[in-house]
């Protein structure tokens, strides 16, 4: 009995310092560093199904503010606008194309719930990213990529993952 004590004695302090000290793990889609409420909540409504284009004249238009779920297609199979930014997997990757009518340029929002590369384009010219936000353990979204839209139609390019769908949506930056 003494010995339990004593070991008792020597490990309970180990122990409560070992749970004051150990960081809480974050809770899925709690890693953002921007407030994602708005976008969040276009994530949780039932997402419009749609085919994703497999050539420019072929792509569903989409409006801003709403959740779509994009069936994609075999990336060889599909004719990008242009060259994807980033080096993108060759084999079993899927790709598709979107466009979205902006009615007023600003800053927007594209969400995704996977990890797809996204490129978006106006005007035949592939727009830089603004800003970029994730959290891998959420998927309601997962990535977050803001740019500067201008008015009028803007292509998005979405490449390199293995998946066959991916919901995505497209909203007004605050």
């Amino acid at each position: 009995m003494a010995l339990r004590t004593l070991l008792l004695r020597a490990l309970l302090p180990l122990l409560a310092v070992s749970w004051i000290t150990a960081a809480p793990a974050a809770a899925p889609c709690e890693g953002f560093k921007w407030d994602v409420a708005d976008v969040r909540a276009v994530f949780a409504s039932e997402p419009l199904a749609l085919a994703a284009g497999r050539a420019r004249d072929a792509a569903p238009r989409l409006e801003s503010g709403r959740l779509y779920a994009l069936q994609l297609a075999p990336q060889e199979a599909v004719s990008l606008i242009a060259p994807p930014a980033k080096k993108t997997l060759a084999d079993g990757a899927s790709a598709g194309l979107a466009r979205v009518r902006i009615a007023q340029a600003g800053r927007y929002r594209v969400a995704l719930d996977v990890p797809f590369w996204i490129d978006v384009l106006a005007a035949g010219q592939s727009l830089p990213s603004l800003d970029f936000n994730g959290d891998p353990a959420c998927s309601a979204p997962r990535k977050i990529v803001v740019y500067a839209l201008p008015a009028g139609e803007v292509w998005l390019q979405l490449s390199g993952h293995a998946g066959e769908t991916v919901r995505l949506s497209v909203t007004a930056a605050p």
